[in-house]
């Protein structure tokens, strides 16, 4: 069983709206053949508290105008790592020092990706610094090429 198309379609949303807020390194994962609770991981990170919660705003507000409702939402006060519940999809959006660290992708590696259209990837997070603030002093982590 794969992801469903409306699954896959609110992941879309969701991740062009994280990358409009500058979120980095954003993929989803059809996670539907290990879980029965949820079709799609999407994951993103933020440089900084600030822009995780930026993130956070605006996926909600995507997604409410496609129609889909947040289920549960956890761990916006802190926001270093907030998780959005919308039933098919489920919205990781982590600070770039705690992605690194929890490193979700390698823990679902077994799941295959779902292809994002360009304007859903993010960006490496030079934009983001320069509007949400710097990383910390030992520079911008990448997550690309070494998962």
């Amino acid at each position: 069983m794969t992801a469903t198309d409306r699954a896959v379609e609110l992941a879309i949303t969701a991740a062009r709206a994280a990358s409009e807020r500058k979120a980095q390194e954003i993929i989803a994962l059809d996670v539907s053949e290990q879980l029965v609770l949820t079709d799609v991981f999407l994951i993103a990170s933020g440089t900084n508290e600030r822009q995780v919660g930026a993130v956070v705003d605006a996926v909600e507000e995507a997604m409410f105008a496609a129609g889909a409702k947040a289920i549960r939402r956890e761990g916006k006060a802190e926001a270093r790592w907030v998780l959005l519940d919308f039933g098919d999809v489920v919205v990781h959006v982590q600070h770039a020092e705690d992605r690194v660290y929890y490193a979700l992708e390698r823990l679902w590696k077994d799941c295959p990706a779902i292809d994002l259209p360009d304007d859903a990837r993010g960006g490496d997070g030079a934009a983001a610094r320069e509007e949400f603030g710097d990383t910390p002093p030992d520079g911008t982590i990448r997550l690309s090429g070494g998962l």
